[in-house]
């Protein structure tokens, strides 16, 4: 569908949302449940410049505006949507059961949700098969969010991993509940007891972090770790690809990760996928570690030094090595905004968004289905700047400043999303084209019907 642009939007730079990879439950909220390899721009459903956080989970997606609101989408299987039903949506929907409760956080796991109201309270929705809600004799799943009522102390942080979630409060404790992390456990620590926060159905202090104070927490499918204001980084649970940093294969309590691992200096954000870790340095490092078979890591690893970065589409068998070290990935440096899906990423540098990583469902953007072994530029979207970046298990969400639109006297029209992602590329391409060499792209009709039997046009790097 196509609009005349309005005065009031001649001139000045807009700001848009964009979807694409995975899509198999409406998670991209383009409406259609199509995988897309190519960004796509999302119809406005709600002022995009008010975004401030995007966020996915395993079939779903949520969106928070300036203003508190919540938009979600996607697999609903479980009333992890928290929209009083358990129908998929195929767009971005208002939580209306939160309208006037302004929302500042959202962690998304597999299958529920969690949520931070503004004034510090979390809620939860979804399935609770394996306690993930925090509702201690709760029922096996809820379809409108819920107060976690154990939890009475304001809460700053909150995550959600596979099938467990955790939570810092103001006064730097964390909490964590719900029993993902408790089957590795008792397999690989046998005979020994666990702590009650790796087995408890409702929220339960997470022991050993005594002597620090957390300022933020992240989950992976197996594991969680914690952030300090003294910008130490904490981790405990699974450590079956090296994702901690350590020798066990299990941590049951919190371990911190030597500074010299950090070249020394304070680490500032943390954000984890389902099997690694990447965080930042307060000098604006980026250093990745853990699982590295998809390129999740950005790198080779060092028993791999003659492996290619550019053999994309090749997962290689890789063995595990005993210990994963935090390295840094140079190019990541400065990185203003980075997110991690579970096997891929994205990262925002000098305004490009930049992806790595899984690629089966094209969730890294470039049109293709294979790996990506190093951060590379989402050529589709070069013409924007990347403002904020999100991910969902297989998806992928990029807030982006658009170049400024032209006069209204001289303005194109502006073209609503397609559901087919490759024709869209076409069209960007050949305005691309016409932009940066001056001249006209014609595409035949015959032309274009080959570039959809082929997958659709790939963007070469300029």
């Amino acid at each position: 569908m196509e609009r005349e642009p309005r005065a009031s939007e001649a001139g000045p730079a807009a700001a848009a949302l964009f979807a694409w990879g995975a899509n198999s439950y409406g998670q991209l909220g383009l409406g259609h449940k199509e995988d897309v390899l190519l960004p796509q721009q999302l119809n406005d459903f709600c002022k995009p410049g008010c975004v401030r956080r995007i966020t996915g989970g395993g079939g779903h997606s949520a969106v928070v505006t300036d203003g508190g609101s919540l938009f979600v989408c996607g697999l609903n299987k479980d009333g992890q949507l928290g929209l009083g039903h358990t129908e998929d949506v195929l767009y971005f929907t208002p939580c209306r059961s939160l309208l006037g409760c302004p929302i500042q956080q959202v962690a998304c796991g597999w299958d529920f949700t969690i949520i931070l109201t503004g004034n510090g309270q979390v809620l939860s929705c979804g399935s609770n098969s394996f306690g993930q809600l925090g509702v201690p004799h709760g029922p096996r799943r809820c379809v409108v969010p819920q107060a976690i009522e154990p939890l009475r102390e304001k809460v700053v942080s909150i995550a959600a991993g596979l099938r467990h979630a955790l939570a810092a409060t103001a006064s730097g404790i964390v909490f964590q509940w719900g029993t993902g992390l408790a089957s590795s456990g008792r397999r690989l620590c046998p005979g020994e007891t666990l702590p009650l926060f790796l087995t408890a159905k409702e929220p339960s202090r997470v022991t050993g972090l005594e002597d620090s104070k957390a300022t933020c927490v992240v989950a992976g499918s197996d594991h969680s770790a914690s952030l300090t204001d003294a910008g130490e980084l904490y981790v405990w649970g699974s450590n079956k690809h090296g994702q901690l940093a350590s020798q066990a294969a299990f941590l049951p309590v919190p371990q911190k990760i030597e500074a010299h691992c950090f070249q020394h200096e304070k680490v500032t954000a943390v954000w984890s996928g389902w099997t690694h870790l990447v965080a930042q340095t307060e000098t604006g490092k980026v250093f990745t570690w853990g699982r590295a078979d998809y390129g999740q890591l950005g790198r080779k690893l060092e028993s791999h030094e003659n492996w290619r970065l550019d053999m994309q589409g090749l997962s290689l068998p890789c063995p595990r090595p005993q210990k994963s070290t935090p390295s840094p990935l140079h190019c990541l440096t400065g990185a203003t905004e980075v997110s991690c899906g579970s096997e891929h990423n994205l990262a925002v540098i000098g305004g490009a968004c930049y992806s790595w990583g899984w690629n089966e469902h094209g969730m890294c953007g470039d049109g293709t289905e294979a790996n990506v072994w190093a951060p590379k530029p989402v050529q589709s979207l070069r013409l924007s700047s990347g403002l904020l970046v999100g991910c969902g298990a297989g998806h992928s969400l990029a807030l982006c400043q658009l170049p400024a639109l032209p006069a209204l006297d001289q303005g194109p029209k502006v073209t609503g999303p397609s559901p087919d992602a490759t024709e869209d590329a076409k069209s960007q391409e050949a305005m691309d084209k016409e932009k940066l060499e001056g001249k006209t792209t014609r595409i035949s009709t015959q032309s274009q019907s080959d570039t959809c039997r082929n997958g659709g046009l790939v963007t070469e790097p300029l």
